[in-house]
């Protein structure tokens, strides 16, 4: 029995709760994963995992073993990764999940440098503004926005982007521009952005002078996807608010005009995380410190902000 790949195939197992996912993370056959568990059970004389027809869980036993084996591989993996640091290049899979305006608009243009800078790594990005299930998908780690709710996820801030509030020229021309965010709630076509997790839409913030409005845009068109959020602005739907680097060509050529532009909105954070049980290998590590430089090109904190 390879013990060390029996380890890594039990905490794969463990952390997706199944085992042909495991099994594709791994790139195992099944029969194999489940062989490899069958013999890990038989020389250590107990059963870590409960499998059913419709689930698989770890048995207390196997909890245990869980949290010591998972620091064994990841200081293993520390001390292969410090010995060949000073000799290789990082390389293989690195899984990474982000959402689908700054795939299309930051990372993807900006992939031929990645690339230049570590030809090794076979990049697999999943392009999509849903929540993913790290563990379950094998996602090594996620660029995503917002305030961060309780997580168990390390996050690295990258930058805080710039919203806009606007809407396509002919929408305006034919329905005027409020002179006070209250008026949007009704008299107005709004384009909203709801939660692909809960649902709900979120609202648009105004501030102005120590003035805080917050705008309910439920019950308006909503979309779950950035890009095509950005699309219905364009395409004249109604008045929304979204990244202004994802429309700033569309509001030089005059195409979106602002909507209360002496009010502004507030910054939206961008961070990088990562589970904090997946040791941050080689490829994550250099894929973090590289996102971090590309996003300070669109961060619009001041210089003294930032840290």
């Amino acid at each position: 029995m390879d013990q060390l790949l029996a380890l890594r195939t039990f905490l794969r197992i463990a952390e997706a709760g199944n085992f042909s996912k495991a099994a594709d993370q791994l790139n195992l056959p099944r029969s194999t994963a489940s062989k490899l568990i069958q013999d890990l059970e038989e020389h250590l004389g107990t059963r870590l995992i409960h499998r059913t027809t419709r689930r698989t869980t770890v048995t207390p036993e196997g909890a245990q073993y869980y949290e010591r084996a998972l620091r064994l591989v990841a200081e293993l993996e520390d001390m292969d990764a410090e010995a060949g640091r000073s000799r290789a290049q990082p390389k293989g899979r690195l899984r990474v999940d982000v959402g689908s305006v700054l795939a299309n608009l930051i990372l993807v243009p900006a992939l031929p440098d990645f690339r230049a800078r570590y030809p090794d790594i076979d990049l697999y990005l999943g392009v999509s503004d849903r929540q993913a299930d790290m563990v379950g998908e094998g996602i090594d780690c996620v660029i995503r926005g917002g305030e961060l709710a309780e997580t168990s996820l390390i996050a690295r801030k990258l930058c805080e982007l710039e919203m806009v509030v606007c809407a396509h020229r002919s929408y305006v021309a034919q329905h005027g521009l409020p002179r006070h965010p209250r008026e949007l709630e009704s008299g107005h076509r709004l384009v909203a952005y709801f939660s692909s997790l809960s649902g709900r839409s979120f609202p648009m913030l105004f501030q102005r002078e120590g003035e805080e409005v917050e705008v309910d845009t439920a019950g308006h068109w909503a979309v779950n996807e950035s890009t095509a959020h950005a699309g219905a602005l364009i395409a004249g739907l109604g008045i929304g608010q979204n990244f202004r680097f994802a429309l700033q060509r569309h509001l030089d050529s005059g195409e979106l005009v602002p909507v209360l532009p002496d009010w502004s909105q507030p910054r939206f954070p961008m961070y990088v995380m990562y589970p904090p049980n997946r040791h941050l290998n080689g490829k994550a590590r250099v894929f973090v410190d590289w996102a971090v430089e590309l996003f300070a090109a669109y961060d619009a904190r001041p210089r003294l902000d930032v840290y």
